[in-house]
């Protein structure tokens, strides 16, 4: 019998689970912002409504800047590719 043993390159696969974390959070991210759009073209929220989202999706936009930085993953690792249906995120 073989032995079917794996290497695993630990850094590697910190790395890799630490771009899938952040893609996850930057996808929620990205929607929660739409909604948000959307929700002020819509005229459903208050001015203080709209200046504390806004404020929200800032400080949040920038920490996952700083936490790219940290771990060493570019924003656009964070664009999953799958395939025929395209990139996970929309392209800026």
């Amino acid at each position: 019998m073989t032995d079917a043993r794996v290497d695993l390159d630990s850094d590697k696969v910190g790395k890799d689970l630490v771009t899938l974390v952040l893609t996850v959070v930057e996808l929620l991210r990205q929607l929660m912002e739409r909604q948000a759009i959307r929700r002020i073209d819509e005229g459903d929220l208050t001015d203080e409504q709209t200046e504390e989202i806004g404020t929200t999706l800032m400080l949040l936009e920038e920490r996952m800047t700083e936490l790219c930085e940290q771990h060493g993953v570019r924003p656009e690792d964070l664009n999953l590719d799958l395939g025929p249906l395209g990139t996970l995120l929309p392209r800026d």
